[in-house]
Formats: C-alpha cells, sequence, structure tokens
C-alpha cells in the first residue's frame, strides 16, 4: 500500500475543510433565512444548533477518515467490527458525492457565466425586468449551459489533477484568502452606501415579532436544517480531508475553527446583501432570483457597479469552486482506495463521468423541461437536490453518529481516543448521553420535516 498524501501545513487542511462547507448556499440562503425568521434573533438559534448539531458530527466525520486513513468507499470497511455491514453505507457516500456535483457543476459554470457577462458590462442599461431576463435566456439555451458547465468541471479536475498538496491545497489556499478579502471589501462598499443603516438593522437587531410572524417552530427547524447543511454533512465530504492529516492536532478544535470560518462567511454574505438592498429599495426576500436577478440590479444602480459586481462574482465563483474541487478530490479518492488507480487515471474516468451525469441538469432548465418530477415548475436539479439534501445527507449523518457512539460500530472509546488525539480542545465526555439518544432524534426530526414540508406544506 502506497503512503497517503498529507495536507502541507495545517492551514491548508482548515481551509480546504472549510471550502468545502463553504458553497453557495451558505451565500445567498443564510442572508435570506435570516431576514425572513427576525435578523439576530435567528442567527443566535442557529449559533446554537451549529455547536449542538453541525460540529460533533463534524468531529466524527473527521475521526473515521483520520483513523481508517481511506476516503468514504473504505473507511467503514477498516474501523467497522467484525461481521458488522457499515461499509454498506460507503455506497451512499459515494452516490451522494455523485450527485451533488451532478448539478452543483452546473451552479458553478452560472457563477463563472455571470463574472463573465458583469466583466462585460452586460447588464449596464438595462431595466430591472431585463436583468432577470438575462438569466431565463442563459437557462433556456442549452448550449450557453453546457459550456459553463463543462469548463467549471475541467477547471476543477485539472486543479484536482496537480495533487493534493500542489494542485488542490496551493489553489485552494490562494482562493480561500482572496474570497475572504474580496468579502471584506465588498462588505465596507456596502456598509457605507446611503441608507445603509436600514439594511443592518434589519439584518442585526433581533425581532422577534418578525421571527413569531413567520412562525416560530419555522424559525427553529429553518436554523437546525441550516446548521446542518451548511457543513455538508453525511457524505463523506470532509471525512476524506481527516485522512490527509497527522495527528498532531485534536480534531474538536480543528473542526470549530472550520465551523468559525463558515459561519463567518455566511453572516458577512448578509452584511454585503442587505445594506445594498435597502439602499437601493429593491426586495431582499427572493431565493436564486436574490443573486441573479436582485443583485445585478443593485449593481447596475451604483457607482462603479461593473466593478463592484464583477468582484461580487468572482467571490461567487471562489465559494462555488472550493466546494467542487473538494468534492472532486473525494471523488478522486473513491477509485484511488477503490481499485488503485493512480490518480491521473481518476481524473480522467471521472472527469467523463461527472461531464456525461451533469448533463440531465443542464438539460433539465430547456430541453427536458417537461420532465417536472414535484410538479409544475419544479426541474431535474430539484429532484437531484431533494435525494442529496433531504435524505443523503440527514441519513449519512446518522450513520456516521451511530457508528460513533454505539458498541454495534466503531464504538465510543474508539472516537474519543481518536479525536483527543494531539494538542487542542478536547472532545466533552458529558455529551455522550446527548450524543446516544438526542442527537439521533433530531437527526431524524430533519429527515421526516423535509419530507413534510415538501410534500405536505
Amino acid at each position: 500500500m502506497k503512503e497517503r498524501e498529507k495536507f502541507s501545513s495545517r492551514l491548508g487542511f482548515i481551509l480546504i475543510s472549510a471550502g468545502c462547507a463553504i458553497g453557495i448556499g451558505n451565500v445567498w440562503r443564510f442572508p435570506y433565512i435570516t431576514g425572513q425568521y427576525g435578523g439576530a434573533a435567528f442567527v443566535l438559534i442557529y449559533l446554537l444548533f451549529l455547536l449542538i448539531l453541525g460540529l460533533p458530527i463534524m468531529v466524527m466525520e473527521f475521526s473515521v477518515g483520520r483513523a481508517s486513513q481511506r476516503s468514504a468507499a473504505k473507511s467503514f470497511h477498516v474501523l467497522e467490527p467484525k461481521g458488522t455491514k457499515w461499509h454498506l453505507y460507503s455506497y451512499g457516500a459515494m452516490l451522494g458525492n455523485y450527485l451533488l456535483m451532478m448539478f452543483y457543476t452546473t451552479v458553478g459554470g452560472w457563477m463563472l457565466a455571470y463574472f463573465v457577462k458583469t466583466a462585460n458590462g452586460t447588464f449596464r442599461g438595462l431595466h430591472p425586468e431585463a436583468v432577470g431576463n438575462v438569466f431565463n435566456t442563459m437557462l433556456a439555451n442549452p448550449g450557453e449551459m453546457t459550456f459553463w458547465m463543462v469548463v467549471t468541471t475541467i477547471l476543477g479536475f485539472a486543479i484536482c489533477s496537480m495533487g493534493l498538496q500542489k494542485g488542490v491545497e496551493r489553489i485552494t489556499k490562494f482562493m480561500m484568502v482572496c474570497l475572504l478579502a474580496i468579502m471584506i471589501v465588498l462588505c465596507i462598499k456596502s456598509v457605507t452606501l446611503p441608507n445603509a443603516s436600514e439594511g443592518l438593522k434589519f439584518y442585526l437587531l433581533p425581532d422577534f415579532e418578525r421571527m413569531a410572524e413567520n412562525g416560530l417552530a419555522q424559525a427553529v427547524y429553518a436554523a437546525m436544517g441550516q446548521a446542518f447543511f451548511t457543513l455538508s454533512l453525511g457524505i463523506g465530504a470532509l471525512a476524506i480531508f481527516g485522512s490527509y492529516i497527522g495527528k498532531d492536532r485534536s480534531l474538536t478544535g480543528e473542526a470549530i475553527q472550520i465551523s468559525i470560518l463558515d459561519t463567518f462567511v455566511a453572516l458577512m454574505a448578509g452584511l454585503i446583501i442587505f445594506p445594498a438592498c435597502f439602499s437601493f429599495g429593491v426586495d431582499q426576500t427572493q431565493g436564486v432570483g436574490l443573486i441573479f436577478v436582485t443583485l445585478p440590479n443593485v449593481f447596475n444602480q451604483m457607482a462603479g457597479g461593473r466593478f463592484w459586481g464583477t468582484l461580487f462574482f468572482v467571490f461567487m465563483s471562489f465559494a462555488a469552486l472550493s466546494t467542487i474541487i473538494a468534492v472532486f478530490e473525494n471523488i478522486l479518492s473513491f477509485a484511488m482506495d477503490l481499485w488503485n488507480w493512480s490518480r491521473k487515471k481518476a481524473v480522467l474516468i471521472n472527469g467523463a463521468a461527472i461531464l456525461l451525469l451533469s448533463m440531465p441538469c443542464v438539460l433539465g432548465f430547456n430541453v427536458w423541461s417537461s420532465v417536472q418530477p414535484f410538479g409544475s415548475g419544479s426541474t431535474i436539479q430539484d429532484l437531484e437536490d431533494f435525494i442529496i439534501s433531504n435524505n443523503l445527507l440527514p441519513l449519512g449523518s446518522l450513520v456516521y453518529l451511530l457508528f460513533c457512539v454505539t458498541r454495534y460500530g466503531w464504538g465510543w472509546e474508539n472516537f474519543v481516543k481518536e479525536a483527543d488525539s494531539g494538542k487542542g480542545v478536547k472532545f466533552p465526555k458529558w455529551a455522550r448521553p446527548y450524543l446516544t439518544f438526542i442527537l439521533p432524534l433530531i437527526v431524524l426530526v430533519i429527515f421526516v420535516m423535509g419530507y413534510y414540508e415538501k410534500f405536505f406544506s
């Protein structure tokens, strides 16, 4: 067995793991639901759930990765007690990574397309409705959609083909540092716009009345869901990076750093979006439209808007690409762990597979738009997203959780020993009853509520 590649630095591990967690969902979904459920009041509930829900499962994924020195394709085989069947979930984890990339490559392509469109001045002088039409025209054009998806996929695999240290770590570190710097610049610009204080009030002052208007139970569930989904837990997307680090640092401390970085980006995104929306009097409660319709209209009205808009879509492209590179690395590690393929062979075969598998999502907006899995207006992308977000992430997290806390799996003692190896914050032993009896129930509630919201609300 050849020696496993390692990160060259602790910073590389933290930034890449954070890059995997920091996706487009952080950047538009978090500000949108924060505004909907009472601003800072919602943020407080979200942070509580991040601490008691997301963080422990992240430590578990890292521990399983580091102890097994394998990706999710083989980690359960290495650690499970003899005669048990935990390894069957490795198929679910692998499916989750492929499914995520079947639509994420398309969304990453949208970001690159909008970076080019904004830099070219496509939106200059367009009235608000025409700005919205640019997005709809792009979706309706299978050639343009395919082109940007292919560019995104080739870019991601090209970086991964350069190796863990020279490609994935080096490029992602650069992108993450740029992402954080761009965010700070955009943030300063946004909060100094005229009337920005109204946006800051809306975002940062706790408003329990607004939360109650939208339903307290709904707010709690939304905070729970955001804390859970923001870290991409349950499909081994983070476990792989555990397998690439040494035992000199405890995993709880590292997971806390990654969660802080992930939350910082989500909070900063709100500081960019809300002051700008309020300053120009545009609706800030849209979903995908917030990025592709509302914000281009904001940049249109802003002095130097073309420059600020281009910068914003560079930032969005980096947020998308950091996740894509991280998940591609995981997909490559499956092939290298399972069949001992070289990195080059894994890149070529998986690259071709992802290009092919991404086409249903691309065509679902145009040629195959008659395929509407959830009724009128739904797309193939909605189905792919539902399978992963509402099924594989919560059920996969449950598998990692039970694997680490019960004697039928890897077991509590083994998990804590691995998590606590090295310097840094130790995993709290007193949390064992909570993790064994309460957290599995919370994850099941998230799973059931996902179905309820989709089909009955």
